[in-house]
Parts: structure tokens; C-alpha cells; sequence
């Protein structure tokens, strides 16, 4: 799947991943392959995503993620 990270200033990401965790007002989720199409806001945390065997982590200070067709979209605050 897609995912593209973007910010008020540019896209600070735009790439294939496997999966990604979010975190969500309820906790953190998990976003893989063929996810059903979502709207969420993200709260102050921790992202991180899966390519291969390489893991990428970073500090967010809250957000809107939206899925759908395995794009997934994280805009940024």
C-alpha cells in the first residue's frame, strides 16, 4: 500500500509500506493491506511503519489519517 505523510509546508513521505501504527484517541491502531476505507484523527505520539524489514518511527503531534484504495494519507498538525 501507499502511504503519504504531509505536512502544512510540503509531502515529508511518499512510498510503499507493509503496515503502519497510528495513535488514535481510543489507542493505537494498526493499518495494514486491503484496510477498509477510514477517517481518523491521531492524537500526540508515536507513528511507525513497516517496509521490508525496515521500521521507521516518528514523534506526531496529532493529525487526520484517511484510508481508502490502500493509500493511506496522514496530514500532519
Amino acid at each position: 500500500m501507499t502511504l503519504k505523510i504531509i505536512s502544512a509546508e510540503k509531502i515529508e513521505y511518499e512510498g510503499e509500506i507493509d503496515q503502519i501504527t497510528l495513535p488514535g484517541a481510543l489507542g493505537s491502531f494498526q493499518i495494514l493491506n486491503n484496510h477498509a476505507a477510514l477517517i481518523s484523527s491521531l492524537i500526540p505520539g508515536t507513528m511507525s511503519y513497516v517496509h521490508g524489514e525496515n521500521t521507521t518511527s516518528q514523534e506526531i503531534k496529532g493529525g487526520i489519517v484517511d484510508v481508502k484504495d490502500n493509500v493511506v494519507s496522514v496530514c500532519l498538525y
